[in-house]
């Protein structure tokens, strides 16, 4: 491991600045340097390397194998090695043998390095077992380097530090950090290296941090006699990626006070640090700090304020990371995606996403598998399906639309835009292409090409626990069970079933397909718990109407020494306000930075919102939201506004809607709610003005529509639907249901068809709403005993949720009905939701 010395502060570079600048005059001239052994892209010149192999010295041919294990180029590696059989240099020569071996090894061929090791019998010093286990551990065949390490202890051989890091990196795969990471760390104890050599305490803290053990990680760390900034660069990154930011931030304090002046990467990893905390100062502080060290123009720094901005919830924070963005020298892919998914991410000016993705194309920067996939998101949560169309003939063209993230970015793009074929198709694609390949590992019957199989593994296609965790986030979007109960089964095949992040997918696509006793059960089959878990488990209690269950776990979650985190707040207080909760959610609220030291963000405020409005407490939510420390988004207001249509607030609806409006102008959501609120007074020249607003703006309300997955079909119904092809058969169900539930007590409920017409044409409007359709479509196509599962883009209308309660009772059938808020489940004339939704 390369260990670099810490950088002098300012002052003393530029007082040995002067002194270097006061004696130039007087040094002699430098010799003309030798003759390059590198060509000016990196690769060496082959002339050279000709001219240096002919001298007939091993030591330059050893000089020559190491520029190309340095350049990475193995086809002129391969080719000195073949000049090299030539010789006996290979047979006589310990040095030229290692150096053959280490060459291989750095350009990762793994099979030639040991074909090396393996001719070298007579010439193996510690040299070469050391560069073999590394060859190994950096591979991927970390038990095999540590089985050859194994063998150079028992002939006699005593470890050095390259040994040692060789040892501790094949450690970092948990079942071997188990089996053999105390060994390691006795070793090092034994040969003296612990506290003396920095390389081996970074392999140290690499090897523990990786397993989750960021205390011995720590201990390491402190027990350093000499530390570099690669050493503090380190444990920061560690502490980041390991979610203890306030450690990391501590420490990074300690490294200043140290003495230490911090370089790119710990820069990059502190903004990144800032960016998870929320914290807008220490942003802002970080930002001058890169600044005063010149270390704005590196691209890792710069990319990472930008997103650092996207994520802080501040006034113009997008206008700053655009700023950040303008000031980088040259722009690249990862500088164009952190602007683009910074505007994804905030929600802000979404529109001119496409914009910069086209500006993006026009400087000849081609996108990558990330930049897809937050375009694709942009389109998803604008419904811009033909924009979406055409992302997609994108990807089909760079061959990526395989790729886990896009592919299941494409299934929410179409999925969010109403074309339920298209996500079905998008999703079988996805699913078929991974299953395959999964099948393959599987049985064993079929072998990849190794580059391919190293292509697939780089760009996240294939056999991974990520595969499986997109693949079931995907089939949860849909409603797609039965893929999801299939993929759970080849999960665990596949020797992923223990594994934590496949686990917590699990419990989120069964609580999202409407199956919260699996989810359930997925939870409680867990080894430990961390929380994402238990947040996945809360979330799905909470949208599934058991409120006081979600806040009993959340309990028992703090009691387990779980510290929760922003989204395990957004799914403890939506459980709030599933069932009207408002002293609790308000304690809740408060106890996020009293007791947890949380940072609060613009979706705990809008769930503040949504707790009190839906409440009827419309008042004290619009005085909440002028009390926010910064100004509210357009999902606040939105939240608000709805509630103003619940309890006919004329006066404060109108403030809300006009917030939205500057705030998003090409949202089509707040006019709506608008003239809907006009409308249920009957102030019909109110409604007309708003949609004449809306036909000049080029406005459309949301189509609403819902589909069943039935027989392995995604069957979609939009409102007055014929398409179908048993269209007859369920517009006949459903005249029978209405007409049996009529005799039951069902009245239809007229006042929310917002249309200036009779009560006859409003009920008949009524009976074709999408969610009665697929009821219907449902009774006829399964079994007597099995539940109806009902998915909606948009949320139950009063009247469909009436009616669908009667209908549970009248034919003694379950209905589930998940919307665009949480589930209703429906039996026995009865909703879980106990009618606050």
């Amino acid at each position: 491991m390369a260990v670099s010395t810490h950088r002098p502060l300012p002052s003393r570079q530029a007082a040995m600045a002067s002194t270097l600048t006061a004696l130039s005059p007087g040094l002699p001239r430098s010799p003309p340097p030798p003759p390059s052994l590198q060509t000016s892209h990196g690769h060496l010149n082959p002339l050279t390397a000709n001219l240096a192999l002919s001298s007939g010295h091993p030591s330059d041919a050893a000089s020559l194998l190491a520029a190309a294990a340095r350049a990475g180029d193995l086809r002129l590696g391969r080719a000195l090695h073949r000049r090299l059989l030539r010789t006996d240099f290979l047979d006589t020569d310990a040095v030229v043998a290692n150096s053959v071996l280490t060459m291989y090894s750095k350009c990762g061929h793994v099979s030639a390095a040991r074909r090396v090791f393996d001719g070298m019998r007579g010439l193996r010093d510690l040299v070469s077992w050391t560069a073999m286990a590394f060859c190994l551990a950096r591979n991927g065949q970390e038990h095999e380097s540590l089985r050859l390490l194994g063998k150079m202890l028992e002939s006699g051989l005593r470890p050095n530090a390259f040994t040692l890091c060789a040892a501790a990196r094949a450690c970092f795969p948990r079942e071997l950090f188990h089996l053999a990471g105390s060994a390691v760390l006795g070793l090092v104890l034994k040969t003296g290296f612990w506290g003396t050599d920095v390389s081996v305490g970074c392999a140290l803290i690499d090897m523990f941090a990786r397993n989750r053990d960021l205390v011995a990680a720590r201990k390491v760390f402190n027990g350093l006699i000499e530390r570099t900034v690669v050493v503090w660069t380190l444990m920061i990154t560690r502490y980041v990626q390991g979610g203890c930011i306030g450690k990391a931030v501590e420490l990074f304090l300690g490294m200043l006070e140290a003495g230490f002046e911090p370089d790119g990467y710990t820069m990059s990893s502190m903004i990144s640090a800032c960016a998870e905390l929320g914290s807008v100062r220490l942003g802002l502080q970080l930002h001058s700090l890169a600044l005063r060290l010149g270390l704005i123009s590196d691209s890792c720094v710069s990319c990472g304020l930008v997103d650092m901005y996207a994520k802080l919830h501040m006034e113009q924070s997008m206008e700053h990371a655009r700023k950040v963005f303008e000031r980088i020298p040259r722009h690249n892919v990862v500088s164009w995606t952190a602007l683009i998914s910074g505007y994804v991410q905030c929600r802000a000016q979404e529109n001119n996403v496409m914009e910069l993705f086209c500006e993006m194309l026009n400087e000849s920067i081609k996108p990558n598998h990330m930049t897809y996939s937050s375009v694709l998101k942009a389109c998803a949560n604008f419904s811009d399906q033909d924009s979406g169309r055409q992302i997609h003939a994108h990807v089909v063209k760079t061959s990526i639309a395989d790729v886990n993230v896009v592919g299941n970015a494409l299934v929410s793009m179409y999925a969010e835009s109403g074309c339920m074929e298209e996500a079905r198709k998008a999703f079988n694609q996805l699913y078929e292409r991974n299953i395959l390949s999964i099948s393959s590992d599987i049985g064993g019957t079929q072998r990849r090409n190794a580059s391919w199989s190293s292509h697939m593994e780089s760009m996240d296609i294939g056999v991974s626990t990520f595969t499986f965790a997109s693949l079931l986030s995907a089939a949860a979007n849909l409603g797609l069970l039965t893929k999801g109960q299939q993929l759970h089964a080849l999960s665990v095949k596949s020797g992923f079933g223990s594994d934590k992040g496949v686990s917590n997918s699990l419990v989120s696509m069964y609580s999202r397909c409407g199956y919260l006793e699996d989810a359930c059960r997925a939870f409680d089959e867990m080894k430990d718990h961390n929380v994402i878990s238990w947040t996945s488990i809360i979330s799905g209690l909470a949208k599934h109407g058991y409120a006081k269950r979600a806040l009993l776990l959340f309990d028992n979650m703090i009691l387990a020494g779980v510290k929760p985190n922003d989204v395990t707040y957004i799914a403890v207080l939506s459980a709030c306000s599933h069932v009207g909760l408002v002293k609790e959610g308000k304690e809740y609220f408060k106890s996020m930075q009293k007791d947890h030291g949380l940072i609060l963000r613009m979706e705990h405020y809008a769930c503040m919102v949504d707790l009190l409005a839906r409440s009827g407490l419309v008042q004290e939510a619009l005085e909440f939201i002028y009390e926010m420390p910064y100004k509210a988004d357009a999902l606040v207001w939105k939240t608000l506004l709805g509630a103003c249509r619940t309890y006919d607030n004329f006066e404060i609806g109108e403030i809300a809607a006009n917030h939205v409006i500057d705030l998003d102008p090409l949202d089509p959501a707040p006019y709506v709610l608008l003239s809907n609120l006009y409308a249920h007074a009957g102030l019909w020249d109110e409604v007309a003005r708003i949609r004449s607003l809306m036909r000049d703006k080029n406005l459309s309300k949301e189509i609403g529509f819902s589909w069943m997955d039935v027989g392995n079909t995604i069957h979609e119904f939009r409102a007055g639907d014929t398409s179908h092809p048993q269209a007859q058969q369920i517009y006949a169900k459903l005249a029978a249901l209405i007409r049996e539930i009529k005799d039951m007590g069902y009245v239809p409920d007229t006042s929310i068809v917002l249309h200036d017409m009779s009560d006859e044409l409003k009920e008949q409007y009524l009976l074709q709403h999408s969610e009665k359709i697929a009821v219907a479509f449902g009774l006829i196509t399964t079994s007597g005993t099995k539940q109806i599962r009902i998915f909606k883009n948009l949320r139950v209308c009063a009247d469909c949720h009436s009616a669908i309660k009667y209908i549970s009772k009248s034919t003694g059938r379950e209905i589930i009905l998940r919307d665009s808020n949480r589930f209703h489940r429906m039996k026995d004339g009865k909703c879980s939701c106990g009618e606050y939704w």
